[in-house]
């Protein structure tokens, strides 16, 4: 693995202060009363219909252990998922198979959650740095309200993996110096699920260059790995069900599928115009996407060797990071509502450390976006019937999560990197060159 050097932080290493017992238990309190009737209400729901897609993964990892075709497996009816993801995520399946299924549900939730409270950590850290000796309590408040946003509520009623890989991306992409080499962590995600695979290309415009190929020596190590120890599942996904598309992933055109592609396919334009619609679209936002993404990035690496200005790197880098993922919902084919966890990280950057006002305001109207079903009342809305009095209004109801996660990427590229203004004449503009982010050398 190559290491790369860092960009030190000015002014922003300080010894922290242990937590007060009473605060910090006050935090850990607050998170746990408000997720838990998240936690209550999904694994008491109708059995066929609880974490189905933990059950994806253990049916998967079953599969492996007895030697059944890992992409012919359904799960049981009324679902009938296959799986989806490439053979290295059946091996870290596994160990969930020979747990009970209460278990393995009580472990995915706390697994889930963990990775929320990184998730939060790397969002906010700002904001929970600045309330001092009550930061414990920040926390827990912060964990329990993304938490209840619908894309993170709808990973606990799946049983989803994005937040894990959402925390492992953060972890990678946002620090200004790593304790391991940049990159491996993309790259195990990138192995788990393809998904991830935007951040190289987020490496290779930024300039991150060991980065990139660490991560993609990790993906493809792991990915050899599961090669040598599946081979016939291996050439089955790689030359088959990868290329299966919606026919195993759900219908494009359902409400869930807030992806460029599904509201695309949701006005029914006919083929082949429908395609190149979706294509052209897809093509601008990635090219407007990955330029503001740079710009950010690119912006905070030079602010954060300036005295003062540690927090505005901080925000101009998790803004990147937060567009990047936010892309990758929007240039897939499909991208469910629980794919749009990365409205975490959109509002730790559009907060800051909470001084600006303005700031404040459009990440809390962001936030309240997200609390309800938006799409949902768009298709109820449509079901009325009552021609193009319900039916235009439904559409854009219906998009609601997709509209705004363009609007949020707008928002991070442009006008967040307009409102901080660079330490000099020039900074903003990114060929004004760039300083270097790597891991942090022995």
């Amino acid at each position: 693995m190559r290491e790369g050097n860092g960009v030190r932080e000015a002014g922003v290493r300080r010894r922290a202060r242990p937590p007060e017992p009473l605060i910090l238990l006050a935090g850990v309190a607050v998170a746990v009363l408000t997720v838990t009737p998240i936690i209550v209400w999904w694994l008491t729901n109708p059995p066929d219909q609880r974490l189905v897609d933990l059950e994806v993964y253990r049916d998967g990892g079953r599969a492996i252990l007895r030697g059944a075709p890992l992409y012919e497996v359904l799960t049981q009816p009324p679902q009938l998922l296959p799986f989806t993801y490439p053979p290295f995520a059946s091996l870290l399946a596994v160990p969930f198979t020979v747990i009970s299924w209460k278990a393995a549900q009580g472990l995915w939730m706390a697994m889930l959650y963990a990775a929320l409270l990184v998730v939060v950590w790397y969002s906010f850290r700002d904001l929970i740095r600045r309330t001092g000796r009550w930061a414990p309590l920040t926390m827990g408040l912060l964990v329990g309200a993304t938490a209840w946003m619908m894309p993170v509520f709808d990973q606990a009623r799946f049983g989803q993996v994005g937040v894990l890989l959402m925390a492992l991306c953060l972890a990678d992409c946002v620090p200004g110096r790593t304790y391991w080499p940049r990159g491996l962590l993309v790259g195990l995600a990138v192995a788990i699920k393809l998904v991830p695979g935007v951040f190289l290309i987020y490496f290779l415009v930024t300039g991150r260059r060991d980065a990139l190929f660490n991560a993609v020596m990790t993906a493809g190590a792991a990915t050899l790995g599961a090669f040598a120890l599946l081979p016939s599942d291996s050439v089955d996904f790689w030359f088959g069900a990868l290329l299966e598309g919606g026919d195993r992933t759900g219908a494009v055109n359902g409400t869930t599928n807030q992806a460029i592609n599904g509201m695309v396919a949701r006005i029914y334009l006919p083929d082949p115009f429908g395609s190149l619609v979706w294509l052209v679209l897809a093509a601008l936002m990635a090219y407007f996407g990955f330029r503001m993404a740079r710009r950010a990035t690119l912006l905070g690496d030079a602010l954060a060797g300036v005295e003062g200005r540690a927090v505005d790197a901080h925000s101009l880098r998790l803004g990147a990071v937060a567009i990047v993922g936010l892309l990758s919902v929007l240039l897939s084919p499909v991208g469910w509502i629980h794919h749009l966890v990365w409205m975490v990280p959109v509002l730790g950057a559009l907060v800051g450390d909470g001084r600006d006002t303005r700031r404040r305001l459009i990440a809390g109207v962001a936030w309240v976006w997200f609390l309800f079903p938006l799409p949902w009342w768009g298709a109820k809305l449509i079901s009325l019937q009552q021609g193009l009095i319900t039916k235009i209004p439904g559409k854009i109801v219906q998009d609601a999560f997709g509209l705004a996660a363009v609007v949020m990427v707008v928002l991070l590229g442009h006008w967040l990197v307009k409102r901080l203004p660079p330490a000099e004449p020039g900074l903003g503009d990114p060929s004004h060159g760039r300083a270097e982010v790597g891991t942090l050398a022995p």
